[in-house]
């Protein structure tokens, strides 16, 4: 930072030195060059000097009102402009004397150049001060962006656990009961379930902070789900997966498919007489991550509504990516339901470890 402010205050500098030494030669004058870089260097290396201490009076009366910032800056700029020029033409009086200026003594140098040199200083203190003000703003600008960045992702992260944390009894008591009913009638495969179900649970709580997963590992968690839900249906259920390599390592939040596969087998083919079929599929279509849930089962009846499952799934893709995702409910033409989830794709990346 540094030398990338002497690099600016050096190119102003040679700016007007070169504007200078020009403007002498269009006008046929014969050119001083080393006077000209002399007076440019000094004046300006000095306001490069000053400005720390014009940002520190421009941090004094921030936010203290216009009455504040003119008692405070209309003399701290006529002092300072002040001090800069006397010492700038000190300095250039020592290192090239008057040239041909018709004065022999340095006061009478000040007399001379005092109108001009005090005016110009005095544009340049304010200058600064205006600059300094704005990349001010401009840094407090960002920094509350960020700040109400970090509290909607705060925001955010809260509302995705709760509606996930809505999801996990809801799920947890449909398959309670499944094992209930089975507990008489067939111990074998209510132990079975129990079995199953510990599985889930304990792939549930190795999850249970993440707000998102790879596919895989939530693939991983609904295999476990229609295991549990296979010794219900017995042979009356197949599952057909067609999930596309390439999206094994997409980003999706965790426990996005459990609920809308609840619903395929709660609502459609559970009461279907003959076996069912569920589908599972997944592409990558124009940077998004397409999901979608297949049944054949009986179908969406009149007037039905979305359900806890499919709310809270919209709800959760509404908070994470806003209009970038998109959930479709569907009754397909050859009898059955169908779910689309879009939204975008991204690779997962694993969180470091402390």
């Amino acid at each position: 930072m540094p030398a990338l402010i002497l690099g600016f205050w050096t190119l102003i500098a040679l700016s007007y030195t070169l504007s200078a030494g020009l403007s002498s030669i269009s006008e046929g004058q014969d050119t001083n060059w080393s006077r000209i870089l002399v007076w440019n260097f000094v004046d300006f290396y000095l306001w490069m000097a000053l400005v720390p201490l014009i940002a520190w009076l421009g941090h004094r009366s921030a936010g203290q009102g216009w009455r504040r910032f003119a008692a405070l800056h209309i003399p701290a700029s006529l002092g300072v402009a002040l001090a800069q020029m006397a010492t700038h033409l000190a300095i250039f009086w020592i290192a090239c004397g008057p040239g041909r200026a018709p004065v022999n003594t340095l006061g009478g140098y000040l007399r001379m150049e005092f109108a001009f040199s005090y005016h110009f200083a005095l544009l340049i203190y304010w200058m600064i001060l205006v600059v300094l003000r704005g990349l001010d703003s401009q840094r407090r600008l960002r920094d509350e962006r960020l700040r109400n960045a970090q509290l909607e992702s705060q925001l955010a992260q809260a509302q995705l656990r709760t509606l996930r944390v809505q999801l996990q009894p809801h799920f947890l008591f449909n398959t309670l009961n499944a094992i209930s009913a089975l507990a008489l009638a067939d111990p074998i495969q209510a132990r079975l379930m129990i079995a199953r179900l510990s599985d889930l649970l304990r792939l549930t709580l190795e999850e249970r902070h993440a707000l998102e997963v790879p596919l895989s590992r939530e693939l991983e968690l609904l295999r476990c789900y229609l295991d549990i839900q296979q010794v219900r249906f017995q042979d009356r259920l197949s599952t057909h997966w067609d999930v596309a390599m390439d999206t094994m390592h997409a980003a999706v939040p965790s426990m996005i498919l459990q609920p809308l596969v609840e619903n395929a087998l709660r609502h459609g083919l559970l009461d279907k007489p003959e076996p069912g079929q569920l589908q599972i599929v997944s592409r990558c279509e124009g940077g998004q991550l397409y999901l979608r849930v297949d049944d054949d089962g009986l179908g969406l009846p009149e007037g039905v509504s979305e359900g806890l499952g499919l709310g809270n799934t919209r709800a959760r893709l509404q908070v994470l990516f806003g209009e970038g995702a998109s959930v479709a409910l569907a009754r397909k033409a050859e009898g059955g339901t169908r779910v689309e989830l879009r939204f975008p794709f991204r690779e997962y990346v694993t969180a470091p470890t402390a």
